[in-house]
């Protein structure tokens, strides 16, 4: 489980994986593995694909009628929400807020199951750098199914009552025919297995390179050496590497390693110390703190205070399509979530509310007892009242290496 070698290398590894899959799930008996279920009909890595992305984009899988995968997961926005909303409306009605920012699924493929204990092989495999991987910002979904899952169930997102639910409204619904023809006529005779069809077809669909992990970004013309960045966001990539100035790279990686291109994530978790979002219904509780490791979501972790208010690192990858930021979307700009960091210890008025004594109360979205897990690392850090750790210029430099970052880009006839 390498931080960045598995980056990427799935663009290969993704097809003979699913084969795998589908040539066990025939064979198989009843009550083995996810991937062993038998089905009556051996489907296609093609078949699967294409029921998958039927199945993402209809919405009557949902309790409501009017939210599919794709309402949150708009596919021209790199699988990430098209508004600014810090979080979407769904639930049994269509119009229930969410509690959490909708992240993108794009570049998502090589995610390893969560750990508590990760070892890089960067020259010093004995250094535990804690927990990484895992699905959702707080990680507790191992697979691709299994984040599937999720949604499909949860009361703020699809919000079906049960697995057999779900099943019945694809046996009634558009696909119908179509999942039949892929898993054999008698398919919903048993609704476990048809719920367990239904996610294989989500998580093969997810898995198709075009679409979740084209690596066609401007930095990935330039990782081939097709083009150049322009002054700014070559300026942008010096301020992202440099450890005394942008850090990014630290939990953001992005160089190739063993072949791989980055996806710009280490898949690792972070208290960043995010504002509070009254935007979010939730947040009207001054009692309620979403800890994202150690809860309220995942409970497995609720006896770990050292992980209470980290959130998985998201890629960076095509970020200038999104207009909200971070786990609680309290940002909405990405010019702005540079300078969160940049300003965050140094400017923190800007960015918390003052207390009835005046005083900023920083880190507000988090109980007192856990800031020390804060991230303090550079760009943060500084005394209060300082000049920010990155200047202007340097922010609308990072802010233009990140938007070489956005998949769909066409190099210049000359360049070509």
């Amino acid at each position: 489980m390498e931080r960045a070698r598995r980056c990427n290398a799935a663009l290969q590894r993704c097809t003979l994986s699913i084969a795998l899959a589908l040539a066990s799930a025939s064979a198989a008996a009843p009550g083995d593995s996810f991937y062993q279920t038998p089905f009556e009909r051996h489907p296609s890595v093609a078949a699967l694909t294409l029921l998958g992305g039927q199945l993402f984009a209809d919405p009557r899988l949902s309790a409501s009628g009017a939210v599919a995968c794709a309402t949150c997961h708009v596919p021209a926005r790199a699988f990430g929400p098209a508004n600014a909303l810090a979080v979407q409306l769904a639930g049994p009605d269509g119009r229930s807020p969410g509690v959490r920012a909708v992240p993108s699924l794009t570049y998502t493929e090589s995610i390893p199951p969560f750990t508590e204990h990760f070892f890089d092989d960067d020259g010093n495999d004995s250094t535990d750098q804690g927990p990484a991987g895992g699905r959702t910002w707080d990680g507790r979904a191992a697979t691709v199914h299994d984040q599937a899952r999720l949604p499909l169930l949860s009361p703020f997102e699809m919000a079906n009552r049960s697995s057999a639910d779900v099943v019945a409204r694809v046996r009634d619904g558009a696909s119908s025919a179509a999942f039949r023809e892929a898993f054999g006529p008698h398919v919903f005779d048993d609704p476990e297995r048809a719920f367990r069809g239904i996610l294989w077809a989500l998580e093969v669909y997810q898995q198709n390179p075009a679409e979740f992990y084209p690596f066609t970004s401007k930095y990935d013309a330039w990782l081939r050496r097709k083009v150049e960045l322009s002054a700014a966001e070559e300026r942008g990539r010096r301020v992202f590497d440099d450890p005394a100035r942008g850090n990014c790279a630290r939990c953001h990686p992005d160089g190739i390693r063993d072949g791989a291109f980055p996806v710009f994530t280490d898949y690792g978790y972070v208290a960043l110390g995010v504002p509070r979002n009254a935007a979010i219904p939730a947040n009207a509780d001054a009692a309620y703190f979403d800890l994202g490791l150690c809860g309220p979501y995942r409970e497995d972790l609720a006896k770990h205070p050292e992980y209470c208010g980290r959130f998985r690192t998201p890629s960076l990858r095509n970020s200038a399509l999104r207009q909200s930021f971070f786990h609680n979307g309290a940002v909405h700009s990405l010019r702005d979530a540079v300078r969160f960091y940049a300003e965050r210890d140094r400017r923190p008025e800007r960015w918390y509310m003052r207390g009835a004594d005046g005083t900023v109360r920083k880190f507000d979205d988090l109980p007192a007892a856990y800031h020390h897990n804060v991230e303090v690392e550079p760009p943060f850090g500084g005394e209060a009242g300082t000049a920010p750790s990155l200047g202007d210029a340097e922010i609308d430099d990072l802010v233009a290496f990140l938007e070489a970052l956005t998949d769909g880009y066409a190099p210049p006839p000359a360049s070509r």
